[in-house]
C-alpha cells in the first residue's frame, strides 16, 4: 500500500522564488558592467565574465518556471506532480554554464593566436576585487534565503564560481604589473587570454557537477550521502519495531519529492491489512523529519516474487 501526500510548500516556494529573483538583478547589474567595461577596456576576460553572468538570467528564469511547476500539486493530468522539474533546471543550467566556459576557452585560443591583447593591469585589479566580493555577497545571501531549495543551491554554485573567476582576474593584473614593471610587455599581451583559460579550468568541476547531480535524479538514481543514511536508518528502526526480516529496499528522490519502495518476505497467516498499515505509518513518521514530502509504499507478502 502506498503513502504520503503533498506538504504545504507555500513557504518553501516562497523562499526559493525570492532568491532566484535576487539572482536575476544582481545578474543583470554584474553582467551588464562587466560585459560593458570589458568592451571599453578591451578585456577579453571582463567581458567573459559579463557574458558567463547574463547568460545566468536565461538560466533563473528556468529555474522560476521549474519551481512553479515542481510546487504544483497533483493533478489528473501529472498524478504523481511534476518534481522532476526541478532536476531538469539544474541539469540544463549546468549544461548552459558549460557552453559559456567553452565559449570562454574558444575566445581565449582565438586572441593567443592573433597574438595577445594588451589590458590595463589597474583595471583587471580593480574589477576582480569588486567582482569578487559582489558575487560572493549574492552567494551568501541567496543561500540564506533559500537554505533547503536545489535550484537556489544551483545559483549559489553559479555564484561562486563567478567569485573564483574574479579572483582570477585580479590575480592576473598583479601578474600583468609585475611584467610589465619588468620590461616583459610582450609577454604581458598574453595575460588576459591565459585568465580566461585558469579561471575556467579552475571552475569547469561546478557546472559539471550540476549536470551529474541532474541526471541522477532525472533517471531516478538511488539516494547517497546524508539522505540514505537517513532512509537506512528509518527502515532498520521500522524493522526492527515489527520484528521483520531485511526487506528489499527502492527509493528515489526528485526535487523535494522522495518515493520509497520498501517490501517484505513475511510467513503465512501472520500479518494483516491492518499490520502492514500500521509499518507504513511507522515508517513515514521515522521519515517525518526529512526536508522532503515523502511518499512510501510498504508491502507484505508471502511470495518470493513479488519480493524481488
Amino acid at each position: 500500500m502506498s503513502g504520503g501526500g503533498v506538504r504545504d510548500p507555500s513557504d518553501e516556494a516562497r523562499r526559493e522564488t525570492r532568491a532566484l529573483v535576487v539572482s536575476i538583478v544582481a545578474s543583470g547589474l554584474i553582467g551588464l558592467a562587466a560585459a560593458a567595461w570589458g568592451v571599453l577596456a578591451q578585456a577579453d576576460v571582463l567581458v567573459f565574465d559579463g557574458i558567463y553572468m547574463l547568460a545566468g538570467i536565461a538560466l533563473v528564469a528556468v529555474s522560476l518556471l521549474a519551481s512553479r511547476a515542481a510546487s504544483a500539486p497533483p493533478s489528473p493530468r501529472f498524478p504523481f506532480g511534476r518534481s522532476a522539474a526541478t532536476p531538469l533546471a539544474v541539469a540544463v543550467q549546468g549544461a548552459a554554464l558549460l557552453g559559456a566556459l567553452l565559449y570562454g576557452v574558444v575566445s581565449a585560443i582565438a586572441t593567443i593566436v592573433a597574438g595577445g591583447s594588451p589590458v590595463s593591469a589597474t583595471v583587471l585589479i580593480v574589477y576582480g576585487v569588486a567582482s569578487a566580493g559582489a558575487s560572493w555577497l549574492v552567494a551568501t545571501v541567496v543561500a540564506r534565503t533559500a537554505p533547503g531549495s536545489e535550484l537556489a543551491g544551483a545559483e549559489v554554485v553559479a555564484w561562486r564560481s563567478g567569485a573564483v573567476l574574479s579572483l582570477v582576474v585580479a590575480v592576473g593584473g598583479v601578474v600583468a604589473a609585475v611584467l610589465r614593471s619588468a620590461g616583459q610587455d610582450d609577454v604581458a599581451v598574453y595575460v588576459d587570454p591565459a585568465l580566461v583559460l585558469v579561471a575556467v579550468a579552475l571552475v569547469v568541476h561546478l557546472p559539471i557537477r550540476l549536470v551529474r547531480d541532474g541526471m541522477h535524479e532525472l533517471l531516478e538514481g538511488a539516494p547517497s550521502g546524508a539522505l540514505a543514511t537517513a532512509l537506512d536508518d528509518a527502515v532498520a528502526r521500522t524493522r526492527t519495531a515489527f520484528d521483520l526480516p531485511e526487506p528489499a529496499v527502492r527509493a528515489t528522490k526528485l526535487g523535494r519529492r522522495m518515493y520509497v519502495e520498501v517490501t517484505f518476505l513475511v510467513p503465512e497467516h501472520r500479518w494483516e491489512v491492518d499490520d502492514e498499515d500500521a509499518v507504513r505509518r511507522a515508517l513515514l513518521t521515522r521519515l517525518g523529519a526529512l526536508p522532503l514530502d515523502v511518499w512510501a509504499t510498504v508491502e507484505l507478502t508471502t511470495d518470493t516474487t513479488l519480493a524481488d
